[in-house]
């Protein structure tokens, strides 16, 4: 029996990256995974073939976390489908590095809308699907939030912004046996940062120079403490950021 027997989990952002990892991590851990994409849904449907194929169950759903009526959608089809929910990991974000004079009001709202107010959007809309045995919340924010390096500002608030959320409603929603706890990465290799340039630039050579341990992170380094904090073996944490930077600050 694993850790989140029987647990159902939507996971926003989940078709690659971080999101997938999580997602294969849960279901081998016995979860029930709803794994939540935007527009990438031959890799989504790929994350969910890898879960069945090992005796997993999971399913793939559209939504914009952008967008409160696809908010709205991915939960009730969720509830549809597997008739209660446990478990919300906040993984989807994007993120767009410029200097302040080059930013726009476009990069601005995009990144808020996604990385914030979907974050909050989807966090209320999964209070009226919790039962009475309340849930985990998992916010995937970022070191970025403390290391706050030049020409990344707008990235840098939305997940400072995350981890003010994180303290707050965990204070809030802890009489009704929400937990509400953070995992801050460091440099992670996903396809983002792959397509973004930045495996292999010279701000990933400092990073993983700077790093303790060596080297930058896959997603399977982060995904154990997800499952961690979405089992009872966390019962007692609410509030908590986790950095898992490999000794990175």
């Amino acid at each position: 029996m694993g850790k989140l027997q029987n647990k159902v989990a939507i996971v926003t952002g989940a078709s690659k990256g971080i999101g997938a990892g999580i997602a294969k991590g849960f279901a081998a851990e016995c979860a029930i995974v709803v794994v939540n994409y935007n527009s990438s849904k031959d890799a989504a449907d790929r994350v969910v073939s890898e879960i069945k194929s090992k005796g997993g169950n999971a399913i793939a759903l559209q939504a914009d976390i952008s967008k409160p009526s696809d908010i709205s959608r991915l939960f009730a089809e969720t509830q549809r489908a597997f008739g209660r929910l446990d478990i919300l990991v906040n993984n989807a974000a994007v993120f767009e590095f410029a200097r302040l004079e080059d930013i726009d009001e476009g990069q601005f709202r995009r990144q808020f809308d996604t990385n914030v107010m979907g974050v909050l959007l989807a966090t209320r809309e999964a209070l009226r699907y919790f039962d009475r045995n309340g849930g985990s919340v998992i916010n995937i924010g970022s070191a970025i939030s403390t290391l706050t390096p030049p020409q990344t500002v707008i990235y840098t608030a939305t997940k400072g912004a995350i981890d003010a959320i994180t303290r707050s409603l965990s204070k809030e929603l802890g009489s009704r046996k929400i937990r509400v706890n953070s995992i801050n990465p460091g440099t992670v290799r996903t396809e983002g940062t792959i397509e973004a340039g930045i495996m292999g630039s010279e701000m990933q050579k400092n990073y993983e120079l700077q790093t303790p341990l060596g080297r930058y992170a896959e997603p399977e380094d982060i995904a154990p403490l997800a499952v961690f904090l979405a089992s009872s073996d966390s019962a007692w944490l609410t509030g908590e950021l986790i950095t898992a930077s490999g000794g990175l600050r």
